[in-house]
């Protein structure tokens, strides 16, 4: 017991630490979301913990908790303002950052629109990349009708060919989720950003586009975009309380 308490314990530290960092810069979604794990985590503690040692767990875990409700407070205010703004900032090289781990935070039950515009959704990798953002949606909990693409071409017309077999190939399949896939083209397209209906923007510098190539097709880190080395980029979030919802969650 004293060994499954210490693991626990342990685990709930790491992750409230992690809290803490993210409060510390500002990162307050973020910081909610592991304040809520390690809180989860300090309960279990609390469940099997010494008669003599959980008074001060329990002292603890009201502090944690106050922060944050205090967070997400700060947050809803901010939101309700337009005034949220958050910032983060990949590190070349650096790791961890699968399209999940960046917007699912994002993807709520109110969802039912999302706009990307990318001017380079391409090659054959940007494509890949497009196809992995779609199944994070797919895999979601929100109830998304429809995927809009604004992008740019290619002047090769192999190239061209290429591109819009494999976004029709792609529109194919989201149909089978139910997802309708729009695209459309343009030449003047320069901004990279990422538009959900349920207020979220998010202004990427290098769009989906930020993953360093691997070795080769057998490596670690190919498959999975977590373990995938990015190139240094930054993402700014904001909400728009007021965005206009053309696809809004039917009654």
């Amino acid at each position: 017991m004293a060994d499954k308490m210490s693991g626990v314990l342990a685990s709930a530290g790491s992750v409230l630490t992690r809290a803490v960092e993210l409060d510390k810069t500002c990162r307050y979604m973020e910081a909610v979301v592991c304040y809520q794990e390690g809180l989860q985590l300090m309960m279990d503690v609390l469940k099997i913990a010494p008669a003599d040692r959980k008074e001060g767990y329990r002292a603890k875990i009201k502090e944690y908790m106050a922060r944050a409700e205090e967070l997400k407070k700060k947050v809803e205010e901010e939101k309700e303002a337009g005034k949220y703004h958050e910032q983060l900032r990949i590190e070349n090289n650096s790791t961890g950052h699968s399209y999940e781990r960046l917007f699912g935070r994002f993807l709520d039950e109110q969802l039912t629109l999302v706009t990307v515009e990318d001017p380079y959704i391409r090659s054959t990798h940007q494509l890949y990349n497009l196809l992995r953002f779609c199944e994070m949606v797919v895999k979601s909990q929100a109830k998304v009708k429809t995927i809009k693409l604004i992008t740019g071409q290619d002047d090769h017309p192999d190239q061209i060919s290429m591109q819009t077999k494999r976004l029709q190939e792609l529109a194919a399949s989201l149909l089978s989720y139910n997802v309708t896939l729009e695209w459309e083209f343009s030449n003047t397209l320069h901004d990279r950003e990422i538009r959900f209906n349920n207020g979220w923007i998010i202004k990427i510098g290098r769009g989906l586009d930020m993953y360093k190539a691997t070795q080769g097709k057998f490596v670690i880190g190919f498959c999975d975009f977590d373990l995938r080395k990015c190139h240094e980029t930054t993402i700014d979030i904001f909400h728009q309380k007021h965005l206009n919802t053309a696809h809004s969650v039917s009654s």
